[in-house]
């Protein structure tokens, strides 16, 4: 069973609508008031229980804690969203690739980023651990409620039909082209490699170009959930300069 305990993955999940409940309650306080004004809203059902359970059932807990069946990610499938974007017509649209991101903090700290700079999607391997959606959660701040995840079985073939679409397909590598001096506009997207093995030789054939983040530091790389922060703000940025 999958519990959530930070209060920003409680509220985002309760205000996305996708909560299930119950949110079980030990202790009051003013923050605890406020979720459950909030819960009552959105007629998620509450439950009173004892410290002692509310500790065995959710260890780190702060008091309440949200019975979540659905895990983290606001799951969708890839062709849902490649026939919804065909279906608007959309010419920009960005989607993160996440190759073997291991971390569950990592992970967590991307989707946050991809909340703040209107990333469309995000595609990964089908085998993330459920037992880590409340790190992911607490780490995204509630951000995991919102963006779209679809997990696939082969992300080289969810490249190859995303580049059938119209995709243009960049690597995130140290090797590559100064992001700023790339053209971003369009539909993009963007390949963010595990940490410490980089993009996968499979998926590094599949890839229109490789762009990179210049640094003038004395260590060689940023962190993966960094670097995929400062590459979505640039996707951004591109976008509202030509406006």
């Amino acid at each position: 069973m999958i519990y959530l305990t930070g209060f920003h993955a409680i509220e985002e999940k309760i205000k996305s609508g996708r909560a299930t409940g119950p949110l079980l309650v030990a202790k009051a306080g003013p923050r605890m008031r406020e979720l459950l004004e909030l819960a009552n809203i959105h007629k998620v059902r509450v439950e009173r229980v004892g410290t002692f359970d509310l500790d065995r059932l959710a260890p780190g807990n702060r008091g309440l804690a949200l019975h979540s069946n659905d895990g983290s990610g606001k799951d969708v499938t890839l062709e849902e969203f490649i026939g919804g974007i065909n279906e608007e017509n959309r010419a920009d649209v960005l989607v993160g690739v996440l190759d073997e991101i291991t971390d569950p903090h990592n992970y967590g700290a991307i989707l946050r980023s991809c909340d703040q700079f209107g990333v469309d999607l995000v595609i990964a391997r089908n085998r993330r651990i459920a037992k880590h959606a409340e790190v992911i959660s607490k780490t995204s701040a509630g951000a995991d409620a919102w963006v779209p995840v679809a997990e696939v079985a082969n992300l080289q073939r969810a490249v190859e039909n995303l580049k059938q679409t119209g995709f243009w397909i960049y690597g995130a590598d140290m090797g590559g082209e100064a992001a700023y001096a790339t053209n971003l506009l369009g539909r993009v997207a963007l390949i963010l490699g595990g940490e410490g093995s980089g993009i996968s030789r499979l998926l590094r054939e599949q890839c229109d170009a490789f762009i990179a983040i210049p640094s003038q530091g004395r260590i060689d790389s940023l962190n993966v959930s960094v670097a995929a922060g400062v590459l979505f703000y640039e996707v951004m940025r591109q976008r509202n300069v030509r406006q």
